[in-house]
């Protein structure tokens, strides 16, 4: 488990060093965008993972691990979103932006911590492709809950779901920076 929180870090702290250069490009500009059109990102970004994973092939010269650092950064937002609801403006400053990204980043982790206590880290013994699965699952299942108006009968909320998806994309990023012995 000690490696595992190490590796974490590692993977939010490239997360967060992307998620700080976008905001000094573009402010808090992803206000704006309401629960469904984050979904509806990070829908984007899962599919193409799996469309290059299944094909074997990609046109566009953009490693599949941008995307997963991308969910990482989107289910951050998403959190974030979620807590605060959109706004037509980018009203966050840079610090407050980073105090919430930061909040979500350390819920994600005591969760990751919490489920690995449970199910024994089995995530390591998931294939790139099933990780993906999961968070396309997930994405599904979230647009589900958005149609239903967060309503659910049995199902956890939209935030659960969003965490498991940032944890899923820092495992897939684990998994991928192992394999090119770069983490």
């Amino acid at each position: 488990m000690e490696k595992t929180l190490i590796q974490f870090h590692s993977i939010t702290s490239r997360c967060r060093e992307l998620f700080e250069k976008k905001l000094q490009n573009y402010g808090s500009s992803w206000r704006i965008l309401r629960i469904t059109s984050v979904t509806d990102q990070i829908f984007i970004k899962a599919s193409r993972i799996r469309s290059v994973q299944e094909k074997g092939t990609q046109k566009v010269n953009e490693d599949i691990s941008e995307d997963f650092l991308a969910i990482g950064n989107y289910t951050a937002i998403g959190l974030i979103q979620l807590e605060k609801s959109p706004t037509l403006e980018a009203d966050m400053s840079y610090k407050e932006a980073l105090i919430h990204y930061d909040r979500q980043i350390e819920k994600a982790k005591a969760l990751m911590q919490y489920k690995n206590h449970d199910y024994g880290e089995a995530w390591r013994e998931m294939r790139l492709s099933s990780i993906t699965d999961m968070i396309l699952q997930k994405i599904l299942r979230m647009k589900q809950i958005e149609n239903n108006a967060q309503e659910t009968l049995v199902s956890e909320v939209s935030e659960g779901h969003y965490l498991d998806m940032l944890n899923y994309a820092v495992f897939a990023l684990i998994k991928i920076y192992e394999a090119k012995n770069s983490l």
